[in-house]
Parts: C-alpha cells; structure tokens; sequence
C-alpha cells in the first residue's frame, strides 16, 4: 500500500500538539474541520456538546463512492486525550514517538486519526477507487463515553464501521464487558471523638469492615470488581458521619454482571442493618444509599458477522494474520453496537497509553493505516 510514511508522522505530530483533554476537544475539531473540508469531504459537527459539557460537538466527515461498489463503512476515533495532555511535545527517535515532557504523547487515539487522514490523502492522490466512508470523531470518551452517547445514530449511513483505539498489532477486539459505576454512601451520626465517642456511629469503619468483605479483582474469568475512591470525614477529632465509596463492575456476562453488583450492595446492607448499640447511647442509626449508573453495555461481535468478514478479506489481500481478542474495558464500539450498528475494535500499535510512558512506532501506524486501505478498497 502506498502510504507516505513521513506525512503521516508530520500529522500525527501536528495532532498530538493540539491539546485536547476530555471536554476540550474543539481545537482538534477545528483542525480536522479545515482539512477535511478542503479534501472535498461532507463534515458536519452535531449538538451534543450541550449534552457532554464538551466544546465542541461530535465530528462526522463523509466521502462518497469513488469508482468501487462496496457497502458503506465507518471508521470512529474519540478526539480526546487522559491528563496530564497540556503543553503536549512530541520526541521522535527515529521510529518511535513520546511525549518530550511530562505529559501524555496522545497516541490514544490520535494514532487512528492520522491514519484516517493519510489513507484518504492516498487514496485520492493515487485515485484508488474505494467505496463510501464516514469518518466520526467523539468527544469525551475519556470520561464516559459521553460524545458517542450524545450522538444521534440516525446520522450515521454505514451499518458496519471500526473504532481505531486499542494497543497492539493486528489486533481486533471482538468483544468487551459491559459495566456498572457503583456509588455508596454510608451515613452515621457526628460526635466528639474524644469527649463523646459513643454517641456516634462511625460511616467509615462501617464502610470499611463492608469493604473489607468484599470479593475484589479478577471475580472470574468474564468479570472484575474494583472499589477506587473512599471519601469521609471532616476532622480527626469527629466520628465521620458520611463515607463516600465509588467502584465499579464489568462482566462479559450481563447475569454476572448483576449477581456481583448485588453482592456488593448486599454487603453494604448487611453492615448498615446489623449495627448495633448494645448501651443505647446513640440518638439514631446508620442508613445506606446505594446507587448503580449504567455506564456501558456488552459488546459481543461473531466471527462470521459482516463487520469481521470485511476485515479479514483485508487482512487476507495484505497477507496479515489477525489477532481476535476480547477486551477488559469500555470503548465507543460498545455503544455504537447497542445502536445495532456493527463496529469493531482495530488496534494501532499504541503503548503504554494512559501515561507520561506512552510510545508509538511509525511502522505500526503505518500498518494501520495499510489495513483501514485494504478495508476500503
């Protein structure tokens, strides 16, 4: 494939150097704007920015059949980056991209941009005939999955499309867990700690001894279960009166999914119900609310599903071999397929994302990019 290799590591450090933390993503919006619009692409920003608190809406960029009957596709990618991402510079050393500070490079997920740039620059310069496409940039996947929330699915043509945002080499994650963020809230009863402690009930030893008895970590080989933040109390000298607890569950099974949520809260209720004051010195009891978010769905994608034919066929004229895995955590794809539109996980050689330690080859960018070509024509 005739990928210019060099161009395609000048954009992606141009992109990279666009700050763009979740909710301010409409500097790297503008940019794409302009670029797209001058290639002769349709490029409309939708509304959801009231929605996710974002600056900009979500992105949709569409470019017609050019000489190749073939069904439409998507590609996705979010325009938004983890913290620490201000100030971003990009090292190169000869193949290998990161960060020159003390902040994320961006790979995740401007790799799968510059990719989508560059196959259409090529395509276009060389008039390689290729079918209908449409290009979707969400904001806010880093927080949520919020742009690709907010997004109206009717704007979209294509029923099968790729989200361009998991680490490794030819790898496509066919499946990932749905999830439940969890917030606790133990309530208690405020008293002096050193003049009248047993006119108060502590919230955190209460939240403390639940969590304590939690099953945690890997639950089994389709779930997992963390508790992440703890807040409570004002004062050493003062029984806390509230403690705060967020954590979350994924499955890849919706049943476990709520048999390990239900544990959790149980546990919780068990420690609220079976407190006790044996002397009757506390004026009150403790209570509990317990509230579970929905924050994204299961994503199961079968080996002989439209969406994995069409890669494999490029895979196949490439002479790649694919990699089909399942996934630990959330992405766009799990929501876009809640809208029964097929979407896929591709990797882009990214590593080590989610911190300062981030990296990246141009040889693995580049191979995506050869893929995302070989799907289109």
């Amino acid at each position: 494939m005739p990928i210019n290799h060099e161009r395609l590591a000048s954009v992606f450090t141009t992109l990279c150097e666009i700050d763009s933390p979740s909710k301010q993503e409409g500097r790297v919006a503008a940019y794409l704007k302009n670029l797209f619009t001058e290639m002769g692409a349709e490029v409309f920003e939708d509304d959801s920015a009231s929605r996710t608190g974002s600056d900009c809406g979500n992105l949709f960029v569409r470019f017609p059949e050019s000489g190749l009957e073939k069904e439409p596709v998507f590609f996705n990618c979010h325009m938004d980056t983890v913290l620490p991402a201000i100030g971003v510079k990009v090292k190169r050393e000869g193949e290998v991209f990161s960060s020159a500070g003390e902040t994320v490079l961006g790979s995740d997920d401007k790799a799968g941009i510059a990719a989508l740039i560059e196959v259409m620059r090529t395509l276009q310069e060389k008039n390689i005939p290729h079918g209908p496409v449409e290009y979707i940039f969400t904001t806010c996947e880093e927080v949520g999955l919020l742009g690709v929330k907010a997004l109206d699915p009717s704007s979209i043509k294509a029923k099968i499309g790729y989200a361009l945002d998991s680490s490794g080499i030819n790898r496509v994650v066919i499946g990932a867990p749905a999830a439940f963020r969890i917030t606790v809230e133990v309530t208690g009863l405020a008293a002096h700690a050193g003049l009248s402690p047993e006119k108060g009930i502590s919230a955190i030893q209460l939240a403390a001894k639940a969590i304590a008895r939690l099953k945690l970590g890997r639950l089994d080989s389709e779930s997992t279960a963390n508790i992440g933040v703890i807040k409570g109390g004002t004062a050493s000298n003062i029984i806390p009166e509230s403690a705060l607890v967020h954590g979350e569950v994924r499955s890849h099974t919706v049943k476990l999914l709520h048999e390990h949520t239900d544990h959790i809260r149980s546990t919780f209720q068990d420690e609220v119900d079976n407190w006790s004051d044996p002397d009757g010195n506390v004026a009150g009891k403790p209570s509990l609310e317990f509230k579970i978010i929905d924050d994204y769905p299961v994503m199961k994608l079968d080996r002989d599903s439209a969406v994995i034919k069409r890669v494999e066929a490029a895979a196949a004229y490439l002479g790649a071999e694919l990699d089909y895995v399942f996934a630990g955590g959330g992405s766009d794809a799990n929501i876009f397929n809640s809208y029964s539109l097929q979407c896929a996980i591709l990797s882009t050689g990214m590593d080590k994302v989610h911190s300062t330690r981030e990296t990246i080859k141009l040889s693995d960018m580049a191979l995506t990019a050869d893929l995302i070509m070989a799907i289109l024509t």
